[in-house]
């Protein structure tokens, strides 16, 4: 099989001959290639230059022989169509200044058409569509709802994300028309990207793992399951988090192809606990990446032998590539993956 034919057929529950494998944040930090690449090049500018983009994305594709080409961008890109100013500064992440907190705030922000609003991401998921063939599956994605209405109403990254969470239990109706608005951006954005040549697209709630299943239930997975649901037919649908054991059911409920899970819980326990017919992505510690080769192929081994070889599995690991990983760890990995019978 190819790379690309490979990984569709996982995430849609058919036979493989071999696991696909991509890696989180693969598109960088590791690769002396994009480092020198963005010694020309803040991060926002490569993201918003689609010949760039596609020179990142490609990277890893040619260099370890990955399964899935994910598309180099940053969940912050759809506030360019939505008429919020924000920056990401180096150590601290995205910030916006003028945060969304007031129903007002609300009321102003934008909802325009993809091609209109993010046409640089467009752009680049057809060139990569192109250059990509059949080696490697064109993954795009987006930011949750959740996620990214943290960083809307909070303004920066945080450990608790306090101001998220004070409007959504002290003005409910403000919280929820916000989700609105987020939620129908992120389809718009996730229906161009596929209309654009994406073969699958991920939903990163990168923050969803300070809430309760309580919380989650009411006030964020009504946005999560809707994304699903508008895009069920279109293509193959992941869905991401970490430290989320505690919404795990609730997570596959929402109805994705493909729920990613990351090393809190072993891959065959967390699948059990998926509605029946879920695939399951991951599960490899992003840490161990450090550790010494036998380390990495004994922990690889055993994840492996948890799927069991059953339709629906991808090969990831439980968040992203810290950037101190050594990049022949990744070309090994790949190899002992696509081996392994």
């Amino acid at each position: 099989m190819t790379g690309r034919g490979r990984l569709l057929a996982a995430v849609q529950g058919q036979a493989v001959d071999a696991t696909p494998v991509w890696f989180m944040r693969q598109a960088g930090r590791v690769l002396p290639e994009y480092r020198a690449l963005r010694e020309k090049h803040p991060f926002l500018e490569v993201a918003r230059t689609p010949e760039l983009a596609a020179e990142a994305t490609m990277m890893p594709v040619d260099r370890f022989g990955v399964d899935g080409a994910v598309l180099f961008a940053d969940i912050m890109l759809p506030l360019d169509g939505m008429g919020i100013p924000f920056r990401i500064d180096a150590g601290i992440g995205p910030v916006i200044e003028t945060p969304i907190r007031t129903a007002a705030d609300v009321e102003r922000i934008t909802v325009l058409e993809v091609e209109e609003a993010t046409p640089y991401v467009l752009d680049a998921l057809r060139l990569l569509r192109t250059e990509l063939g059949d080696r490697a599956a064109l993954l795009g994605f987006a930011g949750a709802p959740f996620t990214v209405a943290c960083y809307l109403v909070d303004g920066r990254p945080s450990r608790e994300y306090p101001k998220t969470k004070a409007l959504m239990f002290g003005a409910p109706d403000v919280w929820h028309a916000l989700m609105t608005k987020v939620t129908d951006v992120t389809i718009r954005y996730l229906k161009g990207q596929i209309a654009a040549g994406a073969d699958a697209v991920q939903l990163f709630d990168s923050w969803l793992g300070l809430l309760g299943p309580d919380v989650y239930s009411q006030y964020v997975f009504p946005y999560t399951q809707r994304i699903f649901s508008e895009l069920e037919g279109l293509a193959p649908t992941i869905h991401f988090s970490t430290g989320t054991v505690q919404l795990l059911e609730l997570i596959g409920q929402t109805g994705p192809d493909m729920v990613s899970v990351d090393w809190r819980l072993p891959l065959d326990e967390a699948w059990r606990r998926l509605p029946a017919g879920t695939g399951i992505q991951g599960n490899l510690d992003n840490s161990l990446l450090m550790a010494p080769w036998q380390a990495v192929k004994a922990g690889t081994e055993d994840i492996l032998r948890r799927a069991a070889g059953r339709p629906g599995h991808i090969f990831n690991l439980g968040h992203g590539l810290l950037p101190q990983t050594e990049p022949d760890q990744l070309g090994r990995i790949v190899d002992l993956v696509h081996a392994w019978r």
